[in-house]
């Protein structure tokens, strides 16, 4: 069974893409099927797992219509992909018409079944494509900096995700903020995570454990087309992004059991 997880925050240069590649290299790294899907008119992802976009199909083409996401997926190195270009910019002005929210759930059950996950890169705004995006996803992943303002990009976020939830997708999961940047020898680093704790709860969910450090490593991974996991596997940040992998399927794990033990009951 397929899991989609859509990677967001309202406010930008928190990490989002970074945090995309990561896991889209981690989890390729443990034997995944992987398509990472790019949702920001900036491309980013795209660059950084070095698909190309030239002569090929986009997610913009997908959510207008003129073709399938199969026909969008380039075949890249470390996993799938479904690029971005400039031209989704504009789509929150020609996206129109009724049922618009679903457009990228209706195309993605087209395809889930060939991938163990779906990851989503969003963009900065609430949008019509972030809306498609949580419409879509099993569960969303918050990166974050340890700063006020993105504390205040999580607390827009919360009313976007309850509205999703109550209109849109009833089993949409928040499964937790992610620390980036992290550095705890910082006294706001401190004061920011018992805010961001305070946050957790109210969307019903959990701060990591594992945090990602700064480092110049992940600065320099997309300019070769690559996660910081296959670009520099045995570096700091690698092990920092394979050790929030494994929590994060961890909990997947234990929730699962958890509801077929449920189930039998």
């Amino acid at each position: 069974m397929s899991k989609i997880i859509a990677v967001t925050n309202q406010k930008g240069g928190v990490g989002k893409t970074t945090t995309c590649a990561g896991l889209c290299g981690g989890l390729a790294k443990l034997g995944n099927k992987v398509l990472a899907i790019d949702l920001d008119p900036q491309g980013n992802l795209s660059f950084s797992l070095g698909a190309e976009v030239e002569d090929n199909f986009t997610i913009y083409d997908v959510m207008k219509g003129n073709c399938d996401i199969g026909d969008a997926i380039i075949k890249g190195e470390t996993c799938d992909v479904v690029p971005s270009n400039i031209l989704l910019s504009g789509l929150e002005l020609e996206m129109t018409g009724v049922g618009r929210e679903y457009v990228l759930r209706e195309q993605l059950n087209y395809v889930k079944k060939n991938y163990d996950y779906i990851i989503l890169d969003t963009p900065p705004a609430l949008s019509v494509l972030t809306i498609n995006a949580y419409t879509a996803s099993d569960e969303l992943i918050i990166p974050m900096l340890c700063e006020v303002l993105s504390l205040q990009g999580i607390a827009q976020l919360r009313q976007t995700i309850f509205a999703v939830k109550r209109y849109y997708n009833k089993q949409l999961v928040v499964r937790g903020i992610l620390l980036n940047k992290y550095n705890p020898h910082y006294t706001l680093t401190k004061e920011v995570e018992e805010l961001a704790q305070m946050i957790a709860e109210q969307l019903d969910t959990v701060i990591f454990k594992s945090k990602i450090s700064n480092s110049v490593t992940i600065a320099e991974a997309p300019a070769h087309g690559e996660s910081i996991i296959t670009y520099s596997p045995k570096s700091r940040s690698a092990m920092e992004y394979m050790a929030f992998i494994k929590e994060l399927t961890s909990q997947s794990s234990k929730k699962t059991k958890a509801k077929k033990s449920g189930d039998d009951k």
